[in-house]
Parts: C-alpha cells; structure tokens; sequence
C-alpha cells in the first residue's frame, strides 16, 4: 500500500469512515514522509473516534465545517468540551492520545507532521531544533498561511492525476517551515543566499524538462547539486522567477504550443504528450497562463476553424 494511502487508511478507522479518504504525501525533508488528507462524514455513527499510533508526531488540522460542543480526549479521559470553528487551525500531539466524541457531521483537512520533519528543517535552516508545539486543546488558531496552504492542497486531493510532484513538495514544505516557526518558535539563522549558479540553473532546467509529467520530486532534483531541498527551491525562484512546480507548468505549456503547430494533432493527444493529466487539465492550466483556451490560441496563430476536440 502507497505510504500516502496508508495514512489515509488510519485516519479512516480513527474517525470510523466506511472508506479511506483521499491523501497527497512527499518525501522532501530528509526522506520523511508528510501527509496530508480530507475527511469528511456528513453522517457519522455517534461514538468515540479511534486512537492513532502513539509517536513523536504533530497532527494539524484545518477544520472546514462548524463543530459544537465538541467533547475533547486525551491520555484516555475527557478533558473539555469546545466549539469548534470552521476556518480554524487545530495542533494535536501524537503522543498525548487526542481523541473526541464523534456525534455531528465533520469535514476537516488533516496534515501529517513527525518531528523529524521539524529537525529537517532546523537543520536545513542552520537554525536550533524546535521544541514543543503549541498544542492546546481546544484552542483554535485564526492562520490565514494554513487555510491558503490547505485550500491549494484541497484542489490536488480532488484532482491527484492532475497534481504533480513538484507542486505537493513545495506546498509541503511551505506547511513545514510555517508550522516551525508560528508553532515552535522556529528563528532561521541562515544568511540570505542568491540564486543557483548558471550552470546549475540550465542542468537544473534541463532535468525538469526532461520530465513534463511532473514525477520527480524535489529531493531527487536538489539532491544533485548536493543543496537542501529549501536551498534549492529559493535559489531556483530567485534564478527563474519561478518556483520549480510553476516553471514546469510553463514548460508543458510552452510544449503544447509547438506541438498545437501540426493542424491535424487532437488537442486530446496534445494534452498528455505535454505532460497534462487529461485534455481538461490542459486546457485549464494553458487559459490560465495564456489567457485564452488552446482551440482558440491555435486558430488566431493558424487561422480558419477548427474543432478543439
């Protein structure tokens, strides 16, 4: 089972739904895995949620629908009863046992974060490891970065052939550092730093390229110039302008482009050779970035009428 499914797998018979719900997982800080995943029950059997393996780990949750006197557990006893809000940000520590009282619908957004997470990125900080999270039950938190962060992830968790790799690692890591620094009191202390040198700038280019479907991770990418991962992703914005998961989206696009010259070529077959999921990805992404469909870039460049199916 993928490692992202599995996670998903628990999550499930910790809140007692019928099937596993949809997760993204990366790999990008040190080779640990992160998650995260969308629960929902819009009617859940009342009962007390399930326990989750006890470890040295953090679930943030960004809760997506009211909860009212919601009954809070830890260490195997009621603490508190708490409204829950929608909108807002929820820690809870592993190891403390957190469960509650399932009796109303829920949906929330979960994310996944072991501390070795959060070692990874002190250390690729060059800054003190964090020590303990904010995590107060019960209490919520008004964070505007986690709910952009969880409604950009949200749209991967719905459409995961359409997500690449890139993109998931980045938001990823974004959670990480923010989560260290908002949550633990996480100070970087590394200098500023410019952008790649040229030469790892083109081979940098180059290796994404070579992959318009979007499967490498940023590990595998970084790990060749021997750079951070959070290294290298600032350092390849600052030398293209671009983070790595936006730069490759231009580049399937760029693709189209030249193929959308042979006249006779379904945009269907265009898609996929581009590294699109599926012509509707494509078409999306390319209105996006260009600002018109791609029947309509290929007529005014070719003139005369065209079917774009």
């Amino acid at each position: 089972m993928a490692p992202a499914a599995a996670f998903g797998q628990r999550l499930g018979q910790f809140l007692h739904l019928k099937d596993a719900p949809p997760s993204l997982m990366t790999r990008s800080l040190r080779s640990v895995e992160l998650a995260v995943t969308e629960t929902r029950d819009d009617n859940p059997v009342p009962g007390l949620s399930g326990t989750l393996t006890l470890e040295d780990a953090f679930l943030v949750s960004l809760k997506l629908h009211d909860y009212p006197d919601c009954e809070l557990w830890e260490s195997g006893k009621c603490v508190m009863k708490a409204d829950v809000r929608a909108g807002a940000t929820y820690l809870y520590d592993l190891k403390r046992d957190p469960r509650y009282v399932i009796d109303k619908p829920f949906h929330s957004l979960f994310f996944y974060l072991p501390r070795s997470a959060l070692d990874g990125i002190a250390e690729q900080s060059r800054a003190p490891r964090v020590g303990e999270l904010a995590c107060e039950l019960g209490t919520g938190h008004d964070d505007a970065v986690i709910r952009h962060i969880g409604g950009s992830l949200m749209e991967g968790l719905r459409r995961p052939d359409e997500t690449n790799q890139l993109f998931i690692d980045h938001m990823m890591l974004a959670f990480t550092a923010h989560v260290a620094q908002a949550y633990g009191g996480a100070r970087s202390t590394e200098l500023a730093r410019g952008g790649l040198a040229p030469w790892q700038a083109k081979r940098a280019c180059e290796r994404l390229e070579s992959d318009l479907g979007g499967k490498l991770s940023l590990q595998q990418v970084a790990a060749e110039f021997d750079l951070s991962v959070s290294h290298f992703s600032r350092a390849f914005r600052i030398s293209t302008g671009l983070p790595p998961h936006q730069w490759l989206l231009r580049q399937r696009v760029k693709a189209a482009k030249q193929l959308m010259s042979v006249r006779d070529l379904p945009l269907s077959e265009i898609a996929i050779s581009a590294g699109f999921a599926n012509q509707s990805h494509f078409t999306r992404v390319f209105s996006e970035v260009v600002g018109i469909s791609p029947g309509a870039w290929r007529r005014e460049k070719q003139g005369g009428s065209e079917n774009e199916a």
